[in-house]
């Protein structure tokens, strides 16, 4: 985010008008935490928790992501809000197991995190593209 400021700048009344630009710039990082009461580079899930993939959005709001967890090596599982679950598919060549401290995201203008535009960045320099979304479902559960 740029704004940008024209100022009139005082000078005694004999001298001309001096203007000056001044341009502020902000960026804005969001920080995911892993979920608590997981062990961080688990990359198998439990007997007790088995997810399977439907079809997803291609953007989650910024603002509903409560933390993440990782379950799969390609893969960083988003808990929202609402306690729904949705897993970021990592471009190809990607580890989930970078991310296993947390992640940082620079938001887009419209909140959201969206697959083929934004990425995840590692607090170890590591960074990778979102490929897609999937819906996270408990496996024996109905839709």
């Amino acid at each position: 985010m740029v704004h940008t400021i024209l100022m009139l700048l005082a000078a005694p009344a004999a001298d001309p008008v001096q203007w000056a630009q001044l341009t502020i710039e902000q960026r804005v990082i969001i920080r995911v935490p892993m979920a608590k009461g997981r062990a961080p580079t688990r990359v198998v899930p439990k007997s007790d928790e088995r997810w399977e993939e439907k079809k997803g959005p291609r953007c989650v709001a910024l603002r509903s992501i409560r933390g993440a967890s990782i379950v799969v090596s390609n893969g960083v599982d988003l808990i929202l809000a609402d306690k729904h679950r949705y897993r970021a598919r990592l471009e190809r060549g990607c580890d989930s197991a970078s991310f296993y401290s947390g992640f940082y995201v620079e938001p887009d203008e419209d909140g959201s995190l969206c697959s083929g535009r934004d990425e995840l960045q590692a607090r170890s320099g590591a960074s990778c593209g979102i490929d897609s979304f999937r819906r996270l479902v408990e496996a024996d559960a109905e839709d």
